[in-house]
This record gives C-alpha cells, sequence and structure tokens, in this order.
C-alpha cells in the first residue's frame, strides 16, 4: 500500500491577499499622482517648482531608508561598495527620477491625467526595443505586435484631444512619450545596480543624485523664494511626495515580496482605470466615450504582451 503524498499545509494553499492589497493599493496612490499635479497647476505652480518641492519633501525619507540598509549590508557582508558602482546609481536617478519626471510632469500641463497615465504605462515598449538594439537583448515580435493594440488607444484619445484642445496636445504627448522612454531606459540600466547594492539602497542613492541635479534645475532657473509657496499648495507638494511617491513605492516592494512580479504588473494595469475614475470624481472632467475606448484598448495591449511574455 502506497502512501499518500502528504498535502501543502493550509498556510501554503492560502491566496495572498495582502500583497494583493499592497499592489492595489500602490497602484492606487500611483493613479492619484497626475490629479495631485493638476490641483497644483489650477493654483499657480509651475512644472519646476513642483518637481522640486516634491524631492526635497520625499528624499530625505529615502536617505534615511538608505542610510538603514547601508548599515545592514554592511553587517551581512563584508564587500564595500565600490566608486563605480555609487557613481553609477546616481547618473541613472538622473534619468530615471529627474528627467523622467520632469518630462511627466511638463506633459501634464497640457495632457489630461488619464492620457498621460496611458502614455505612461506603454513603457515597456520601449524596454523591449531598447533592450534588443542598445543591450543586446532578444526580442519577440509577438511582445512588439501587441504593443500595437495599446498605440492604437493612444492614436484614438490622441486625434480626439488634438480637436478638442489644439497643438498643444502634441508637445505634451512628446514630453511623456520621452518620460516613458527614459524610464524604460532606467529599468534596464538599473537592474546591475539593484542587484549589487539591494533595491532600498540603489533607490536612495539615485533619488540623491536626481535631487541634486533637481536643485540645480531650480536654482538656475528660478529664485529660491519661489519655493516659499502658500500653505494649500505645499499641502498637495506633501501629499504628492509622500502619498503618491515614498508611501506607494514601500507598498510595491512590500507586494513584491508576498506576490510574483506577474501578479504585480497585472494588478497595476488598473493604474489607468483608476485615473480615469479619480479625473472624473476629482476633477470633474467628464467621462468621453472615446476615453473609455481608449483606455480599454491600452489594456488590452497590456494584457496581450503580459500573456505573450508568460508564456514566452
Amino acid at each position: 500500500m502506497t502512501e499518500r503524498p502528504p498535502r501543502p499545509a493550509a498556510a501554503n494553499r492560502q491566496i495572498p491577499w495582502l500583497g494583493y492589497a499592497f499592489a492595489a493599493a500602490g497602484t492606487t496612490l500611483f493613479a492619484a499622482k497626475g490629479i495631485i499635479v493638476k490641483l497644483a497647476y489650477a493654483r499657480g505652480i509651475d512644472a519646476l517648482t513642483l518637481l522640486t518641492l516634491r524631492m526635497a519633501l520625499s528624499v530625505p525619507i529615502y536617505v534615511v531608508v538608505g542610510l538603514l540598509s547601508f548599515r545592514s549590508s554592511r553587517r551581512s557582508s563584508p564587500r564595500r561598495l565600490g566608486r563605480s558602482e555609487i557613481g553609477g546609481a546616481l547618473a541613472i536617478g538622473v534619468i530615471g527620477y529627474w528627467f523622467s519626471s520632469y518630462a511627466d510632469f511638463r506633459g501634464l500641463e497640457t495632457l489630461t491625467p488619464q492620457f498621460e497615465r496611458l502614455i505612461l504605462f506603454t513603457y515597456p515598449l520601449f524596454v523591449v526595443l531598447l533592450g534588443a538594439l542598445v543591450f543586446g537583448q532578444p526580442a519577440r515580435w509577438k511582445s512588439i505586435a501587441a504593443f500595437g493594440v495599446s498605440y492604437l488607444g493612444l492614436a484614438v484619445i490622441f486625434v480626439a484631444d488634438l480637436q478638442q484642445i489644439g497643438a498643444m496636445v502634441v508637445t505634451g504627448t512628446l514630453w511623456v512619450g520621452a518620460a516613458a522612454l527614459t524610464f524604460a531606459l532606467y529599468q534596464l540600466l538599473a537592474k546591475g545596480g539593484i542587484a549589487a547594492m539591494g533595491a532600498p539602497l540603489f533607490t536612495s542613492v539615485a533619488m540623491v543624485g536626481a535631487s541634486a541635479v533637481v536643485l540645480a534645475q531650480y536654482a538656475f532657473t528660478h529664485p529660491w523664494s519661489g519655493l516659499l509657496v502658500s500653505p494649500e499648495l505645499l499641502t498637495l507638494s506633501v501629499i504628492l511626495a509622500l502619498g503618491a511617491t515614498v508611501v506607494p513605492s514601500y507598498l510595491m516592494s512590500a507586494a513584491l515580496s508576498r506576490i510574483s512580479a506577474q501578479a504585480n504588473s497585472t494588478i497595476g494595469t488598473l493604474s489607468p482605470v483608476v485615473t480615469l475614475l479619480l479625473a472624473v470624481l476629482i476633477l470633474g472632467e467628464p467621462i468621453r466615450l472615446v476615453d473609455v475606448i481608449g483606455t480599454a484598448l491600452v489594456i488590452a495591449g497590456l494584457a496581450l504582451f503580459t500573456l505573450v511574455e508568460r508564456r514566452g
């Protein structure tokens, strides 16, 4: 008589609801970024001033986390970080946290938050293309073709906005497209640094590099007195820095420690939908049929891309 294999423990069969909750909460908070930026713009602040306040308010937290991570890594490993690794993290931060954020904020000056979010969400296409053209990584043409559906959705909204807003939508689209491109480059360049330094420490160093450039850019173009904003704008800046930057970044890390990257990315596709709903509820924007169709097409393309990548 053969023995039955032991049944898996009940804990192993449980659905990781906490991981899904963290991912959903992080996605929702990230989706709110464009809404908060739009609320701030309506009160007379410009893109660079808002970005400077965001970085100045959020980077101290990342520095504290980075120092704690550095001490922890020193205890667990005698290996010391080299100047090239730290310098590389600083440079990558300039690409991923300075220029990408700056371009995104500039794009939001003319685009709706939901259209901005949809454009940003096509960054995996740039990851595939840059990976193949620059880093010699294999590219699956099925994956690239899947984005044809997403870009059809973007084209639908772009044409409608072009007729309604005018040529300004072209400028905004180019800015956010540049943000998506540089964020994809950041994703490719950051892999080695994260593997060597760990995600918390790498992120902290990258944020310091980006913040230094933001402050330098602001110093050359604005008077420091411009950072003395109204209490209302300061409140929005704090919400942007903490609620739409720091907290969701840690929620996403917590989610990834409990669920797979595929599950996390699948939940992340809800972000454009959340942005669309928040734009209606908070900004009072109407729900247009063209927005619904475009959003559905973008999400369908992203879902198709995820399916192709899983099947490999």
